[in-house]
């Protein structure tokens, strides 16, 4: 007896024809959810080759420079306590002394084609009052560190436009008693350029 046998896709029929079984395969249909598993391997695939983007680097900090003023602008640096320039030199008050004080740079007393630092001092029960010229010195002002019995104390630069050659230092401290014998309240002042060199220092005796 002959049997007819009919293929249905994506079907296996098995048929006995003279005794033998006869398989027919279907040409493979893939599924949906494996086209969408093998192309969301190759996403990740790819995500974990491409190379991982670097930091962007840190902004480089620039060393710091005088404040430059007008020709008798007041720098109030603390209450009563206020600076001022004019081409001849340094002006000041204090809180223990409101009348102007000052402080030439042309009258000889200094040398501006050499590095030097002055101070002068004044205080309170509660504050001390430091302040002087700097000249002299090659590169760029920066910084001021005046080391004192209070400690280490950080001061502001300020200067008249056209490098000068000169500028004035200030800075203020919490009073301290002195009672070790020290004749200043401080005992060194450096003035450092742009790239952390010595512009001008003073040593005080102790």
């Amino acid at each position: 007896m002959t049997r007819t046998l009919k293929y249905l896709a994506g079907a296996v029929v098995t048929a006995a024809v003279a005794g033998m079984a006869t398989v027919a395969y279907a040409t493979p249909v893939t599924a949906p959810h494996e086209t969408a598993d093998r192309a969301g391997t190759a996403q990740v695939q790819a995500a974990q080759a491409a190379p991982a983007k670097k930091p962007a680097a840190p902004a480089k900090k620039h060393a710091p420079t005088p404040r430059i003023v007008a020709p008798g602008e007041h720098v109030t640096a603390a209450p009563g306590f206020e600076l001022w320039l004019t081409p001849e030199g340094k002006h000041w008050t204090t809180p223990g002394d409101p009348e102007p004080q000052f402080r030439s740079v042309v009258d000889g007393n200094i040398d501006p084609s050499s590095p030097g630092v002055s101070m002068q001092s004044e205080g309170t029960p509660e504050r001390v009052y430091l302040s002087g010229l700097y000249y002299g010195g090659k590169g760029t002002a920066s910084t001021v560190e005046i080391e004192t019995v209070a400690g280490t104390v950080r001061g502001k630069l300020i200067e008249l436009a056209g490098r000068p050659g000169w500028g004035v230092w200030y800075a203020t401290a919490d009073a301290v008693p002195v009672d070790d014998g020290s004749w200043h309240f401080a005992s060194e002042v450096t003035v450092r350029d742009t790239k952390g060199r010595v512009y001008a220092s003073l040593a005080l005796p102790r």
